[in-house]
């Protein structure tokens, strides 16, 4: 019998991993739900190398459902179960008016295993992993509770907000990424083409070129010769800072400095702020207990500095001393989350608290998003020029010292 590696959540929130002799992955998948766990992942115990590991997880999905694909099917199986119809019909739905070969291949074989007896969440947690673990969590209540409609209307809303957020930030960020991009291409145009043009006319005249001139010769000249190497260099020190970050030990000190910035930090508290209130609120709103929610958010959040904030409020939780105080005594969230944290756990009413702290927080990173571009174009705009301007004026110094040489 073929033995199957597994990742769940059990009912105290703590993950467990494990290896399981059984039939099928989807064997595995209704054990550990008998047991009272949330399955997180079932696969073949001797597929997983670090090869098919990096392939397989949550941050690279190349051959997965992208982002989009995935909202789209929420949204569809939502308003298909609003309308009444059931899980069956509305995957074939799905299936039918899939807008591409990608989405039509996994949800049929999610069709498939829902008609072979799997439950939503189950066919949706098998590997390939095409749906977060946060999903999966959320549809397994919902079809506990018998509110499966209800909840993924809830989920899609949750994506929705989520991709909107995303894209007012990177909309408001192409402005001054272009404004970069075009000021950094105007000076290595004039230091590597306009300005040694001029060389031949300097050297016949064998004046003494001013010593910005000079320099700014000499590092036109290396750039020209030297940008492969650069080019080089450059894709090697991202390579090597990307490899750095997969390293716990030199993410955790990284996340925590940023979240410290006087701009760059207010944003990414804001935000993450936004995104841990929004999730929370979901899915204890959906019938998720806050030990197993926590237990579930730990595997969405990349901020490792959050994530040591979240385990150690879990660990609070469980003793009874309450989320909220956890969280204000790490000062990662801003104190307003906190604070409205604090104020639905004494009131009871700790999802709408946490959605309400979740509007309010977004609306305030699209603020500060705003803010720091209404900065950073001025800031840009004139360090060009200056740097443009210094550059044309050692090139008229020059022009001035031939012109004085000739009188």
């Amino acid at each position: 019998m073929p033995s199957f590696r597994f990742t769940a959540i059990d009912p105290g929130g703590q993950m467990r991993h494990g290896v399981m002799e059984a039939p099928s992955a989807a064997f595995v998948i209704d054990r550990l739900q008998r047991d009272g766990n949330i399955p997180m992942r079932a696969e073949p115990a001797g597929w997983r190398n670090s090869f098919g590991a990096l392939l397989s997880s949550d941050t690279i999905r190349r051959r997965g459902l992208s982002r989009d694909e995935v909202a789209v099917v929420l949204r569809e199986l939502a308003t298909m179960l609003a309308a009444g119809q059931d899980v069956d019909r509305a995957l074939r739905f799905i299936v039918e008016t899939a807008s591409s070969r990608r989405l039509f291949r996994v949800m049929e074989q999610v069709r498939t295993k829902v008609r072979g007896g799997s439950t939503l969440h189950a066919a949706l947690g098998e590997p390939p992993a095409n749906f977060p673990r946060l999903h999966v969590g959320l549809i397994r209540a919902g079809e506990a509770g018998g509110t499966l409609g209800d909840t993924m209307g809830r989920l899609a809303d949750l994506m929705e907000r989520e991709r909107s957020l995303a894209r007012a930030v990177t909309s408001a960020l192409i402005y001054p990424a272009l404004l970069v991009t075009a000021a950094l291409a105007s000076i290595i145009l004039l230091v590597s083409y306009v300005l040694p043009q001029f060389l031949p006319l300097f050297q016949e005249s064998g004046a003494q070129l001013p010593t910005p001139t000079r320099l700014l010769m000499a590092f036109g000249q290396t750039m020209s010769a030297a940008w492969p190497y650069l080019l080089v260099l450059v894709l090697l020190v991202a390579l090597l800072g990307s490899r750095a970050m997969a390293n716990p030990r030199l993410k955790r000190p990284v996340d925590r400095i940023l979240l410290r910035l006087p701009v760059i930090g207010t944003l990414l508290r804001e935000n993450n702020a936004a995104r841990f209130c929004r999730t929370l609120g979901t899915m204890i709103g959906n019938g998720v207990p806050l030990i197993s929610a926590l237990g579930i958010m730990q595997h969405t959040i990349g901020n490792l500095a959050v994530l040591d904030a979240i385990e150690k409020a879990m660990a609070s939780a469980k003793s009874g001393a309450g989320l909220a105080r956890a969280l204000e005594a790490e000062r990662i969230l801003p104190v307003r989350a906190t604070h409205l944290l604090r104020l639905g756990e004494e009131t009871a009413q700790l999802a709408p608290m946490a959605l309400k702290a979740a509007e309010i927080h977004e609306e305030r990173t699209r603020q500060s998003v705003q803010r720091m571009v209404a900065l950073l174009v001025p800031v840009i705009t004139i360090v060009m020029g200056a740097v443009v301007a210094g550059i044309v004026g050692s090139l008229l110094m020059a022009m001035l010292s031939l012109n004085d040489l000739a009188g």
